[in-house]
């Protein structure tokens, strides 16, 4: 007989999707943690998405970021800051989202990205 994994059961599925919202290392965790056993289509869904979701926050950080310095470098002003914040702000609007359909087990998808992140990690 074929050993169980102790995570093997539908609830482990959405608690694997909701450990997925929690940065990159809440992703790897929940992946190699409750995934690989135990593939459920909700969480399937949910990795799809947070996957995507963890790699555009990583870049639009880093893109502001860059952009801020080197204009507050080049001209001394601040102003941009606002900038960073609203993009900060958009992203946790859509981070919250996004786990709470993961806390009520649900397909939601993620605005803006969801339905690209289904299709771009069709392999997950």
């Amino acid at each position: 007989m074929e050993p169980t994994s102790p995570f093997a059961n539908e609830s482990n599925g959405k608690l694997a999707g909701i450990i997925s919202y929690f940065s990159i290392i809440g992703w790897l965790i929940a992946y190699f943690a409750f995934y690989v056993n135990n593939r459920t289509s909700l969480a399937t869904y949910q990795m799809r998405q947070t996957l995507l979701f963890h790699i555009v926050s990583m870049v639009l950080r880093f893109v502001v970021a860059a952009i801020l310095g080197l204009v507050w470098l080049s001209t001394g002003m601040f102003s941009l800051y606002s900038l960073m914040n609203i993009v900060y702000l958009a992203l946790f609007i859509i981070w919250i989202i996004g786990l709470i359909g993961a806390i009520n087990g649900e397909k939601r998808a993620i605005p803006l990205i969801g339905d690209t992140a289904q299709s771009m990690f069709s392999g997950i």
